[in-house]
């Protein structure tokens, strides 16, 4: 009678070992997954954010051969802006 107990305990052991296994197997599974297209949108972001860059070093070029004194006053005043933002 004891070594059916025994048994039982053991293969409910058993049990209890592979659901948890499988249920830490589909957490690993799903944070993968989550990483994968946290990486992917952040490779896409960097993509967006390099294009934006040189289209504004282009437009910047362009205004600058064309229009310097209202680039200059441009770049003071932001400048200027910046500066209050940096000081309060």
């Amino acid at each position: 009678m004891a070594q059916s107990t025994y048994g039982r305990t053991t293969d409910k052991t058993s049990d209890l070992k592979e659901k948890a296994s499988d249920q830490f197997s589909k957490a690993a599974d799903q944070a993968e997954n989550v990483a994968s297209r946290v990486a992917e949108q952040g490779r896409e972001a960097s993509e967006r954010v390099q294009e934006v860059a040189g289209n504004f070093k282009g437009a910047l070029d362009k205004s600058i051969k064309d229009q310097p004194m209202a680039t200059l006053a441009g770049a003071a005043i932001v400048g200027f802006v910046l500066g209050a933002i940096w000081k309060s």
